[in-house]
Order: C-alpha cells, then sequence, then structure tokens
C-alpha cells in the first residue's frame, strides 16, 4: 500500500536528501538523525519518525548508511520515475528555471520553454528551445506533457491557465502571485515566493 505524504513530510525528506548528497560528495559513509536535526534545527525524534516510514533501519551507534537512505527517499518521492515539463513564460525567472540543471536529479525534465513574445521564440537555453505558446498545445500531446511551470506576469497569470487547461494541462507550478481558478481535475502547486520571505523575516526580527 502506497504511503500518503504530508507536503511538511516531503519538504524534509528533500532536505535530507540535500544533506545525503553534500555527505556522499565528502565520502562521509554513515549519518545520524541527531546529525541531520542539528542540521536543520528539529527535534531528532522527528527526523527518525521520518526515516521511519522510508522502512530505512541504521546501525546502532553508528547511523544510517548514506547512500541506502538516499536511495530509500528518491525511491519514496518517486526520482526514479522522471516527469516532463514546460515553463511558460520565458522572462527571467522562466530562464533561471530553464538554467538550474538540478531538477533532473528529482525526476523533473524540463522540456522547453514558450513565450509570446517573437524576440525570444527560438531562442535556446541549456539545451531547451523557446517556442511560440501557440505551439504548446501540439508539444504537450506530442510529447505526453502534462506539467507546466507558470512564470509570465501577474496580469497574464490565468489566461495563461485557463490556456493551459484546455491543452490538457492537469499540474502547473505557479510561480506568479495569483490565486489560479481552476477545474476540479487540475492541481495547482502554489510556490509563494513573497510568503516565504516574510514568514523568514517576521520570524527572525
Amino acid at each position: 500500500m502506497k504511503i500518503q505524504l504530508t507536503d511538511k513530510v516531503i519538504k524534509r525528506l528533500t532536505l535530507y536528501h540535500y544533506i545525503l548528497f553534500d555527505y556522499i560528495e565528502k565520502n562521509i559513509e554513515f549519518i545520524s538523525s541527531p546529525q541531520i536535526a542539528k542540521l536543520l534545527n528539529i527535534d531528532d525524534s522527528q527526523v527518525r519518525k521520518d526515516i521511519k516510514l522510508l522502512n530505512n533501519t541504521g546501525k546502532c551507534k553508528v547511523g544510517y548508511e548514506v547512500k541506502c537512505l538516499k536511495k530509500s527517499i528518491e525511491k519514496m518521492l518517486g526520482f526514479e520515475n522522471p516527469k516532463n515539463a514546460f515553463i511558460i513564460g520565458a522572462g527571467n525567472l522562466g530562464m533561471a528555471l530553464a538554467k538550474y540543471t538540478n531538477f533532473k536529479d528529482y525526476g523533473l525534465n524540463i522540456m522547453a520553454l514558450f513565450d509570446i513574445d517573437k524576440s525570444k521564440v527560438d531562442v535556446v537555453v541549456n539545451f531547451k528551445k523557446v517556442f511560440d505558446v501557440e505551439k504548446l498545445p501540439d508539444l504537450a500531446k506530442k510529447l505526453n506533457v502534462e506539467i507546466a511551470i507558470l512564470t509570465v506576469p501577474r496580469a497574464y497569470a490565468q489566461e495563461t491557465a485557463d490556456f493551459l487547461i484546455k491543452s490538457n494541462i492537469k499540474y502547473i507550478w505557479n510561480f506568479t502571485p495569483t490565486v489560479l481558478k481552476v477545474p476540479s481535475d487540475v492541481i495547482v502547486w502554489n510556490e509563494n515566493l513573497i510568503g516565504n520571505f516574510l514568514h523568514f523575516t517576521l520570524n527572525h526580527n
């Protein structure tokens, strides 16, 4: 039976994965839950509870095998099942996301970018081409893409989302400061950059 993970657990597991990646680069074989907890400033019991979900057992007085724990997290979070996505909006943020090479490590393949600005069409960034947005429906069908990363200006967010939905996009990773209205069969993940910034500043003043 597949375990349903909460958003908080998923976020913590990804942070554990970052730490494990760093340990592998440093050729460190084992890590303990107190070490992870100290690095993230969280309770050790929470780390152990999360790792228990992975059915990963550590060694007494030694800890968890780093490579094994990393693979367990990757399996749990589905990194081994790559998903294809488009970036909609080839502005500064869209281009920056296209240049981010680590997405592939987490099972996300950015296939292409789209924009309405004709001057950006045919530009290539990090081996990914910018297409006219009108070509999106055909390419989404051809490449079996159901995920769109939305980075357009706020004024065009809902209009673009409507277009994506008509193009059979089922998942929207929304980087715009807009609450999108979508049908019940479309899932939106809101990346609240301003909210995250304010959460940090208000809690550290």
